[in-house]
């Protein structure tokens, strides 16, 4: 796939003054810049993220109505159910407020909803049980945003509802056109930061995140049985689901995520100690990227194919013989997971080459099994480079899945056909959606349309941006260490990116499963280069040629040896 080549500049003077007062190299001022942080206290606050820099719960519209009425409900000894999620982030917020509310001595239950009976969030199933439970309040965590049909039903059997949630608020309709007023189900308390015009580290929270601010607001109370370290101790919890949500690593998120990481990695939990066992990560340094590909998918798979609640059941227990058999379980459940995948990618494949598709990729299928069509998306949408959306047909009825491309926004776009859904709901890159099945015709017409509107000609180019052009001598070991004071990276705070231009190429070769391994050269110096899966790339490649390189510098150790490597991510021959 052809990519644009962006290298990001700053005025060479500030750089150099960013550099000098926080004592810095220019190409960490430079790529910090790139991330928004601009000053030398910033930059401090960035690199040495901090337990004391957690912001004010209560900045979090709503805080304090949702804080006395679980207090009143402690107090009164009332059952609370917990309503979660069966993806990673609403399982870990679910483990977060389940556990505090047990801490207090609270007669707590949860409800997880099942992905293929009971759809998404929070629905009339939930309010059933919750009634024959003898629920006095049901506390949601990451959904319930829009949902107008339970909280009312709720309320009229008798019950209050708490919301805490961080998707897309609905917009109130007046005549057909949509205002910028917020339409918001009735509640006692709406804990979302998108329904406000927070501006704060705290307004990209995952629902995890927002759970943990709640618990962190109740371990502010002293008439509560719950301290700060108590609160503090979740943050492994609010780490993973921050993780998994893809929420971007700058802010409050940044510090959950840092101080989050340090419980994982000490094993602070049984049931993330055994998943780490499981995973086959037993004494190698856990860091964002690498859980992302172990932990996350492993949670993630119970809700797909298997049973959410086995994940809360992992993450409350203490014992060491049910986490490692719930552990291993998911680990089943994730490989079964893998293999549906694979088959419902290549049958949507086959779809998709003998139909094509327009601005918008659209594509349905009998059978195609609801817990893997958003990873479907993902991958479609990563190959054509267009907004996706992967719908699995039952009785009528089209369940999809949506991701998209950083351009288009796609609860805007759903939200312009929303005439022909019968529900949706998400973020900017991922949603879900039900419509009928004969209405995808027009769906797959009218979204078009607002893609085409909406989107340019460049937009469908992937853009490969680098942080700053260097030359081969400005990369060294110090450059690696100091680059690692990066993490945790992720969305928001990519892996630095560095480029350099004309370098020479020496013993280009193929290796592995097509990586691309050779020597990159500029004047007298040379480093080991590695490109994964840019195998095919070599033909370009001669030894009369130089090469413009984007790549991150990592030590790669080898035999006991550790040596300065360049990880390629692009090249391309030099203009």
């Amino acid at each position: 796939m052809n990519r644009r080549w962006l290298i990001k500049r700053t005025n060479p003077e500030y750089i150099l003054y960013l550099s000098k007062a926080a004592s810095i190299s220019p190409v960490l001022a430079q790529v910090l810049i790139n991330r928004g942080i601009k000053t030398p206290g910033e930059v401090k606050d960035f690199l040495s993220p901090g337990i004391t820099n957690l912001s004010d719960p209560f900045e979090l519209p709503d805080m304090s109505a949702a804080v006395e009425r679980i207090k009143a409900a402690f107090h009164r000894s009332e059952r609370v159910l917990v309503h979660g999620d069966y993806d990673t982030d609403g399982l870990t917020a679910t483990s977060i407020m389940v556990h505090a509310l047990k801490a207090m001595g609270m007669d707590v239950h949860y409800f997880i909803p099942n992905r293929m009976t009971h759809g998404y969030g929070f629905n009339m199933p939930a309010v059933d049980v919750a009634k024959k439970l003898g629920t006095r309040l049901i506390i949601t965590v990451d959904c319930g945003i829009t949902s107008f049909e339970a909280a009312a039903a709720a309320k009229e059997k008798g019950m209050d509802v708490i919301i805490t949630d961080h998707h897309e608020p609905a917009l109130r309709q007046e005549s057909g056109v949509r205002s910028q007023e917020f339409l918001l189900p009735d509640a006692v308390a709406v804990v979302n930061p998108k329904i406000s015009n927070l501006k704060s580290q705290i307004s990209n929270l995952s629902g995890a995140g927002i759970a943990f601010k709640v618990v962190q607001a109740l371990a502010m109370d002293d008439a509560l049985p719950f301290s700060g370290d108590d609160s503090l101790s979740l943050l492994d919890l609010a780490a993973l689901g921050t993780l998994a949500d893809v929420a971007s690593l700058t802010g409050e998120n940044r510090i959950i995520l840092r101080e989050g990481m340090r419980h994982i990695q000490n094993a602070h939990r049984r049931g993330i100690k055994s998943l780490i066992e499981v995973s086959g990560l037993r004494d190698r340094e856990l860091r964002a990227g690498l859980l992302s590909f172990t932990l996350v998918p492993r949670i993630n798979a119970s809700g797909r194919i298997g049973d959410a609640g086995d994940v809360i059941s992992l993450f409350l227990s203490d014992s060491d013989e049910e986490t490692l058999s719930i552990a291993e379980k998911l680990d089943r459940t994730n490989s079964e997971r893998q293999r549906i995948e694979e088959e419902t990618y290549q049958e949507a494949l086959a779809q998709l080459r003998e139909k094509g598709h327009d601005t918008a990729v659209v594509l349905a299928g009998k059978g195609w099994h609801a817990g893997v069509i958003g990873i479907v998306a993902s991958r479609i949408a990563e190959e054509c480079y267009r907004p996706t959306f992967i719908f699995t047909l039952d009785n009528g009825i089209a369940k999809g899945s949506a991701r998209s491309i950083p351009a288009f926004d796609l609860y805007n776009g759903l939200s312009a056909c929303s005439d022909l859904l019968l529900s949706f709901g998400g973020h900017r890159q991922a949603a879900g959606l039900k419509l009928k099945e004969s209405d995808i015709a027009r769906f797959e017409e009218k979204m078009n349309a607002v893609a085409r509107d909406a989107l340019h000609a460049d937009d469908f180019t992937p853009t490969i941006e680098i942080d700053t052009e260097v030359a081969l001598y400005d990369v060294n070991t110090g450059l690696v260490r100091e680059l690692s004071l990066l993490e945790p990276l992720g969305s928001g705070n990519p892996e630095p990116l560095l480029g350099a231009r004309r370098l020479d190429v020496l013993n280009p070769k193929v290796v592995g499963k097509n990586h691309l391994k050779m020597r990159l050269k500029q004047k007298a110096l040379s480093f080991d280069a590695i490109g994964f899966d840019m195998g095919n790339f070599i033909e370009h490649l001669s030894s009369s040629i130089s090469v413009d390189a984007a790549f991150t510098p990592t030590i790669n150790e080898w035999n006991g040896n550790k040596y300065l490597q360049l990880n390629l991510k692009a090249c391309r021959p030099s203009s």
